[in-house]
């Protein structure tokens, strides 16, 4: 009868530690800091394969050379983006991190083990610095979702060429790339419907692949948009507890100090009275 007694206590135990944990994480923000890292590596990853794709397409089919010396040309400007994509990587992870201690922190079961750190001035104040940042980025990963979007356009195009190519085999359309701006004006880098290397590019993997990174990339762009304002939903909410807990605080503290006077003034009139008496 004991043994079963202590095994269902330790049962109940067991159950009470888990539901503890369970309500110690602080699901929101860790629903968007998996969101964000899954959207910046999908973009990180899709994007830097797929600038690495079309240096390829640039050099194989449309004969496009690096200009000599430190030239701004589109290959260095490829570059340029494969090391923005680097430091949106490591800064995203970090920032990621800090908002989930963020949230670790505000939970109610973490504040008891801890103490009222959030309620502190420093605490409010790092949780208003933290929403000013993510609505910074918020702006920031609306604009590389809008940039993002321009070579998916642009290769969609190609790609529906190549796949209507036996629809346009009479017209004789072009592919220039003076109109993307990859080149200079005066020089002229053409790919036109009925040449060999337009049916080779097309035929070759190197397009339909890099088409679809820069489709995942996009993807992944859109991820860190929406992981962004779950952020902001959180830190929002999250102000609002603190500001709640911040007047709440503070009208225990007069309470507290008032029951405090008044236990004075009763302590003091007692001992006149007995006083008086004796």
């Amino acid at each position: 009868m004991e043994e079963n007694m202590d095994e269902s206590q330790s049962q109940k135990g067991c159950k009470e530690c888990c539901e503890r944990c369970v309500g110690s994480l602080p699901w929101a923000s860790l629903i968007a800091t998996v969101l964000l890292y899954m959207g910046v590596a999908l973009f990180c990853g899709c994007g830097h394969q797929a600038l690495s794709g079309t240096v390829t397409i640039l050099q194989d089919y449309f004969q496009v050379i690096k200009a000599p010396g430190d030239a701004l040309d589109v290959f260095t400007i490829i570059s340029i983006l494969k090391y923005i994509i680097y430091g949106l990587a490591a800064g995203f992870f970090v920032f990621g991190v800090l908002l989930l201690v963020e949230g670790f922190f505000t939970t109610g079961a973490i504040r008891d083990l801890y103490g009222e750190f959030k309620i502190t001035a420093c605490g409010r104040c790092l949780t208003v610095f933290l929403m000013f940042l993510a609505y910074l980025f918020f702006l920031v990963w609306l604009g590389v979702t809008a940039f993002t979007s321009l070579p998916v356009f642009m290769y969609y195009n190609v790609w529906s060429m190549c796949q209507n190519a036996s629809s346009v085999q009479g017209a004789n359309l072009c592919l220039d790339l003076r109109q993307f701006g990859a080149v200079t004006v005066s020089e002229e880098r053409k790919l036109c419907t009925g040449s060999e290397k337009f049916f080779k590019m097309c035929e070759s993997n190197e397009l339909d692949l890099t088409f679809h990174l820069f489709v995942c990339a996009l993807a992944g762009a859109g991820a860190a948009v929406i992981a962004m304002v779950h952020f902001l939903m959180a830190l929002a909410a999250n102000w609002g507890y603190l500001k709640d807990a911040s007047r709440m605080q503070k009208y225990e503290d007069i309470k507290s100090k008032e029951e405090q006077e008044l236990h004075d003034i009763h302590s003091t009139r007692s001992k006149e009275r007995l006083n008086a008496y004796t």
